[in-house]
């Protein structure tokens, strides 16, 4: 009986002890919550909005950077601005691939980073910074405002070998952007909505003169044609030449449901616009945010909420970097 009794206090002891790890591993890292910074930066969210809100005032091309951020970002495995990292005498950087042609203004990212250091330094992550001035760029282009949850880390190293594995291509079937978006829990109405971004920014000729050379896809509406040539007057044009086209013609820095009407009219740039039009799965969605900009927006609020919140490093995991181009082990 002694050793009974015995076995079982130590199994309970080692029940409590259990428990109690369980208890501060959670404290220590309690995940991706709402204000997240409200004892160690209370200022923090306040600061980013502040930030974006000066650099849209003198630069509005900046709202449609920090929106191609977060999906570049968090697309690919993880939300911990890998996308931010520069490139190393061993590693190529995500953002100096091919496929983040056309991203820009990194350096307002690191703008904001400055302000918040300023205050709390230390504490803000990149990460965190990178989704809170994508929210409030969307706000900025008329778009919703999305409570966002914070507490990500940094990553110390870019992902450049895996963005094929992980982010969609415009040129890419329906089928394969739908599993790509589903592998990070977006349904087909969140992947809809966020092709929805295509209603604000503009689209380099370098990615859509498959379209119109050397001859003009039979699939784009006879009317957009002329002005598309005009914008994009070269078979293969130069890359470091600002030469694009407007996603919307209508109301090109308004984020609006007006992007489905264009696409329905076969107005779409890229194929990826007219395939979501056009496939069985996904035209009824179409149709429905052409008609309803308020089902747009609802939609488009989950999917990127879904987005920001895709395999973030949390607790002890990452860093907290003191430069967002560089991880701290470079500093």
């Amino acid at each position: 009986m002694e050793v009974k009794a015995l076995f079982f206090f130590f199994f309970l002891a080692l029940v409590s002890f259990s428990a109690i790890a369980f208890a501060d591993e959670q404290e220590q890292d309690p995940g991706l919550v709402m204000n997240f910074y409200k004892d160690s930066c209370p200022q923090a969210e306040d600061i980013i909005k502040e930030q974006v809100r000066l650099l849209y005032k003198r630069h509005k091309n900046t709202a449609f950077s920090w929106l191609r951020n977060i999906f570049h970002d968090c697309a690919v495995e993880s939300c911990d601005a890998s996308l931010l990292l520069d490139s190393t005498r061993r590693s190529l950087s995500e953002k100096e691939t091919d496929r983040s042609f056309g991203l820009r203004n990194f350096r307002y990212i690191e703008t904001i980073k400055e302000a918040v250091e300023r205050e709390c330094p230390g504490v803000v992550s990149c990460a965190d910074i990178l989704v809170l001035s994508a929210r409030e760029g969307i706000t900025s282009l008329g778009g919703p405002y999305i409570p966002l949850k914070t507490g990500r880390r940094d990553g110390r190293r870019s992902r450049a070998d895996i963005l094929e594995q992980y982010l969609p291509d415009h040129n890419e079937s329906i089928s394969v952007v739908l599993d790509k978006f589903a592998a990070m829990g977006i349904d087909t109405p969140g992947l809809v909505a966020l092709l929805g971004s295509h209603s604000v920014g503009r689209t380099h000729c370098v990615k859509l003169v498959h379209r119109l050379y050397p001859e003009v896809d039979p699939k784009l509406n006879p009317a957009h044609i002329p002005h598309m040539l005009h914008k994009c007057p070269d078979a293969i044009p130069d890359p470091k030449a600002v030469q694009y086209v407007r996603n919307d013609r209508g109301t090109p820095m308004i984020l609006d449901n007006n992007y489905y009407r264009n696409i329905l009219d076969d107005k779409g740039l890229l194929l990826v616009d007219h395939q979501l039009a056009h496939d069985k799965r996904t035209r009824p969605i179409v149709k429905k945010m052409a008609k309803s900009q308020d089902y747009f927006f609802k939609e488009f609020s989950r999917a990127i909420t879904i987005l920001s919140e895709n395999n973030p490093l949390t607790g002890t995991k990452g860093e907290i970097r003191k430069q967002c181009n560089l991880s701290n082990k470079l500093n």
